[in-house]
């Protein structure tokens, strides 16, 4: 091994080194049997089973379930139709308003969230407008992956149909549609991910009310970051993780059947 393969692998381990080892003491302490989480004092599975039994911790994890899937069934049905429109009709501002919200900073979307909610809408904060500020922010990524779907598709499929006879509607539901559909459960599944463990939008969004996870979290960890709060963490991340797993599994079978249906019809 050359010189410069052991200086870009050994770049490579520290920067991985520095974006896991965190997660993995997470999961850990995880496990500690101690409440002071200072040092390593056995194995244990209380901490899971205390937070079980922490109402309003459960209460803020069905609360973010319900946002999440919430704003990832209308981003999902937005973006796609937002993916389609920019892929049918080439317009060079329909990118900039689907895609703005993803390029732009949090913490600037959230605060134009509020004042938007307060002052034009005259909205009371709450789960509404979270999952309308959810929803807002995760379009963006659908339309992204279904976009690249699209692109990655031959026309004559397309025109094939039209051949053949078959209307829009039904070029779109017997054609587009089922072709389109792994990138489409794949943008639901990434539009989950973001939004169930998003902090900055929701904390500006949220009105005095109930509990979400990711602010409950935050509460907690401001007096200590106990064995309680690692399990939670836990057991979010693995959530997180399956979601990009299977979202990255089916962009990646997409893409393969995209190719194949390609040479079919050619």
């Amino acid at each position: 091994m050359s010189r410069t393969n052991i200086w870009l692998w050994s770049a490579a381990g520290v920067i991985y080194a520095f974006l896991y080892v965190p997660l993995a003491i997470v999961v850990l302490y995880s496990f500690n049997d101690s409440k002071l989480n200072a040092e390593w004092v056995g194995f244990t599975l209380s901490w899971y089973k205390t937070l079980f039994q922490n109402t309003e911790m459960l209460t803020a994890a069905r609360n973010s379930l319900i946002i999440a899937l919430s704003a990832s069934f209308s981003a999902t049905l937005l973006g796609t139709m937002a993916g389609l429109a920019i892929h049918r009709y080439k317009l060079k501002v329909l990118p900039v308003l689907v895609f703005t919200p993803v390029a732009m900073p949090e913490i600037l979307l959230g605060v134009s969230l509020l004042l938007f909610f307060l002052q034009v809408l005259n909205l009371t904060l709450g789960m509404v407008s979270i999952i309308i500020a959810h929803t807002t922010f995760c379009i963006g990524f659908v339309a992204i992956i279904v976009r690249a779907r699209l692109q990655g598709m031959d026309e004559s499929i397309f025109e094939a149909a039209r051949d053949l006879g078959a209307s829009p509607w039904q070029t779109f539901r017997l054609v587009t549609l089922p072709l389109i559909m792994p990138a489409v459960v794949a943008g639901a599944l990434m539009s989950f991910t973001l939004s169930i463990d998003d902090f900055v939008i929701t904390f500006f969004t949220k009105g005095v009310g109930e509990p979400i996870l990711p602010i409950h979290i935050y509460t907690m960890i401001k007096v200590a970051v106990t064995p309680e709060v690692n399990a939670i963490s836990t057991l979010l991340m693995l959530l997180t993780l399956v979601m990009i797993i299977i979202a990255a599994r089916l962009e990646s079978h997409a893409s393969s059947s995209a190719n194949a249906t390609s040479r079919e019809a050619k």
